[in-house]
């Protein structure tokens, strides 16, 4: 019997959109979308994202526009990004805000970048945790006698095989991210 890595494969997954979110998430000196993604406001008696009350559209490489479908949810939004501390300006005129995305001074650049590092080693200790559970459930299903000594080394010479891949991913991302922030 050869063991079912798609639990495993599933979770992996889900590690590797967090960590694509967390990314997207971080401040490269160009109008992001994504970059609203973790602001919400009170509105409505409940908390909703950005994109829930209001356009959000980029006009040019530099600024965001927000235009809210209720005019009173404007001031919320202009508090929320201003708490959320992005390292962007945002200005109120009578058709919706602006969201000023500033050049990235090299100080900043830095900053981002060890961040993002820090993103990927949380997504490696999740990926590690993970293995961990695989293999512990390998290593029971051969005591347990449902697979031989040799479908185990197996087992766990294609896990290893798994992990090394997606470390690799997380690397790669990482470099490339590395190279949007520095502005490369």
């Amino acid at each position: 019997m050869t063991y079912d890595f798609s639990a495993f494969k599933k979770k992996v997954g889900d590690i590797e959109e967090h960590l694509g979110k967390e990314l997207s998430a971080i401040h490269t000196g160009r109008a992001s979308l994504a970059l609203l993604d973790g602001v919400s406001i009170e509105s409505y008696g409940a908390r909703l994202a950005i994109s829930h009350v209001a356009t959000v559209a980029t006009e040019d490489a530099r600024t965001l526009r927000i235009v809210p479908w209720d005019k009173a949810n404007g001031k919320e939004i202009e508090k929320a990004l201003n708490n959320a501390n992005l390292g962007i300006s945002v200005s109120m005129d009578d058709a919706g805000l602006r969201v000023f995305f500033p050049p990235l001074t090299t100080e900043r650049r830095v900053a981002f970048t060890k961040v993002m590092r820090d993103k990927i080693e949380d997504a490696r200790v999740s990926l590690k945790g993970e293995r961990e559970k695989a293999k512990n459930d390998i290593i029971a299903q051969e005591r347990e006698g449902v697979m031989s000594e040799d479908e185990k080394t197996r087992a766990l010479e294609e896990l290893q095989k798994l992990v090394d891949s997606t470390n690799n991913n997380f690397e790669s991302t990482g470099d490339k991210k590395e190279k949007e922030i520095m502005g490369e």
